[in-house]
């Protein structure tokens, strides 16, 4: 979760909410995220997450900083635009009660705010309606099994939809939820069983500091792995990536997939593409979008190449 700046707004219209929904499919592209639950409101976002790989914060500050830029760009404004480093609070996912408490509690956030009169269906920007709806309209990024306690199928969506419809005209200030269990939600470091904490002090005892480097080894094993298939794939040699130009159309197609599927530095893929000063790898991938030579090399790759 984050807010913007001084409580500004972060979402100025609706045509923002589709940016930053969009910005958030392609950190998810990257990152691996499974989306459980979220919601936009003027000046605030929560989000329900699984980060199957260790690299929440490499993920979250692309996520961030990319909406911020393309946000600033849009209307023309600069500087910052949320308060500073989100706030992350690990979630029990064992128990099923402490996640359902997250995900009704992100859910119910627009009728709290006054927001929905009486649906609280009729608030687009949360994944509520996505989840009750229609799974063939839901995004790919946003998974339903976990939320969806009945099963996905017509009658688990409708249990879902009438329990959330009833607390919302029940109480637009959280319906149910245990007092105890929201004070901790919105005030804990984790939100989760005794055990649940236990488990993650005794990992934190073992192994602080240690989560950035984790996250750059994930990313580095596997952007070594799409440069080895991507390099079959285009029937390139790696010795001879050196005397290949710096801005080629393979190489740019490769690092512009890297960069899709990882959060890996542009000085990773400058050493070892052989592609110059690190600044040439964000101009040429951004130069790509608007060649076609580039753009049917990339769906080559895609087409080559697996997830790992």
């Amino acid at each position: 979760m984050d807010r913007g700046d001084r409580l500004e707004t972060i979402f100025r219209n609706d045509g923002d909410r589709e940016l930053f929904l969009k910005t958030l499919e392609q950190a998810c592209e990257r990152s691996g995220w499974r989306v459980h639950s979220y919601v936009l409101m003027a000046n605030h976002y929560h989000m329900l997450l699984e980060t199957p790989e260790p690299n929440l914060s490499a993920g979250m500050q692309w996520l961030q900083s990319t909406y911020t830029i393309r946000h600033n760009v849009k209307h023309r404004l600069r500087g910052h635009l949320f308060q500073g480093r989100y706030k992350a609070i690990p979630v029990d996912g064992e128990d099923g009660t402490y996640f359902r408490t997250v995900s009704d509690y992100i859910h119910l956030n627009p009728a709290r705010a006054g927001l929905v009169r009486e649906r609280l269906l009729d608030y687009r920007w949360s994944s509520f309606p996505a989840l009750v709806g229609t799974p063939r309209k839901r995004p790919r990024w946003l998974c339903a099994q976990w939320v969806l306690e009945q099963g996905d199928r017509a009658a688990g969506r409708m249990v879902l939809r009438k329990g959330l419809e009833q607390r919302a005209r029940e109480d637009r200030k959280g319906g149910e939820i245990d007092k105890e269990m929201l004070k901790a939600l919105r005030r804990g470091w984790c939100f989760g069983s005794e055990e649940f904490r236990s488990a993650l002090l005794d990992r934190l005892d073992g192994g602080a500091g240690k989560g950035d480097g984790m996250e750059r080894m994930h990313d580095e094993r596997e952007a070594e792995r799409l440069v080895k298939e991507g390099l079959a794939a285009l029937a390139i040699k790696k010795s001879d990536l050196g005397n290949t130009p710096k801005g080629s159309a393979e190489k740019v197609a490769l690092a512009s997939l890297i960069r899709k599927r990882t959060m890996t530095t542009n000085g990773w893929l400058a050493k070892n593409l052989h592609m110059g000063d690190p600044s040439r790898v964000c101009r040429y991938c951004a130069a790509a979008d608007g060649r076609p030579d580039i753009g049917k090399l990339v769906r080559k790759l895609e087409m080559s190449i697996g997830k790992a």
